[in-house]
């Protein structure tokens, strides 16, 4: 079954807190054999504790699936990109490098690439993902788009990143102050200002 059209999932990196309950409650989901394909990542852990989770952003065209060599990475008709097919994947970690977002993570223990895919056993079928189930600053949500709109008045949705020349667009959203009126999210611009000592905030964009 696809995931229902009216259910997104959204991210909000500002309210991450750092407690890990999605790392834990990932590998508990049926489909990932006890492994979690989700993970935190600080800011900037010399200057602050911020952290934000790294979950799968599903990509409308998917890098890691495009330079696979195997074939082992497909994207489902409701846009989830799945882990790659055991039968299939070579264990080359081609996916790994290309991913724009560096999401994909080779198990090497079972020469396997796996990551995040939205806990599809649960999301097909309305249900949450594991993480957005149990985060308790609601970092990770799992809804509708009204439902996120009353919640984070003050912020709004975004599925388009730029990288250079480069524009991804996703089916994971990504919440953004709404003042600065966002159409994408520079990433290369982010990454630039960081390295020069500038903010270290992603670099939000106005239309």
């Amino acid at each position: 079954m696809p995931v229902p059209e009216h259910l997104e999932f959204f991210i909000d990196p500002s309210r991450c807190i750092g407690c890990e309950s999605c790392v834990q409650a990932c590998s508990e989901c049926d489909t990932h054999r006890g492994h979690s394909m989700i993970h935190l990542e600080y800011v900037e852990r010399s200057r602050t504790t911020q952290t934000t989770p790294v979950i799968c952003m599903h990509c409308d065209s998917p890098t890691c699936a495009e330079v696979c060599p195997a074939d082992a990475i497909k994207r489902t008709e409701d846009g989830v990109v799945q882990s790659a097919r055991k039968p299939r994947c070579i264990a080359c970690s081609n996916c790994v490098l290309a991913c724009p977002f560096g999401v994909p993570k080779m198990k090497s223990d079972l020469e396997l690439m796996m990551k995040c895919d939205m806990c599809y056993d649960r999301s097909s079928v309305g249900k949450k993902p594991m993480c957005a189930s149990v985060c308790p600053s609601q970092a990770l949500f799992f809804g509708t788009r009204e439902e996120i709109e009353q919640l984070r008045k003050r912020s709004a949705a975004v599925n388009r990143f730029r990288f250079g020349n480069q524009t991804v667009t996703t089916k994971v959203n990504m919440m953004v102050p709404r003042d600065t009126r966002p159409e994408y999210v520079d990433v290369a611009a982010a990454m630039e200002e960081d390295s020069l000592g500038g903010d270290i905030m992603l670099n939000v964009l106005s239309t």
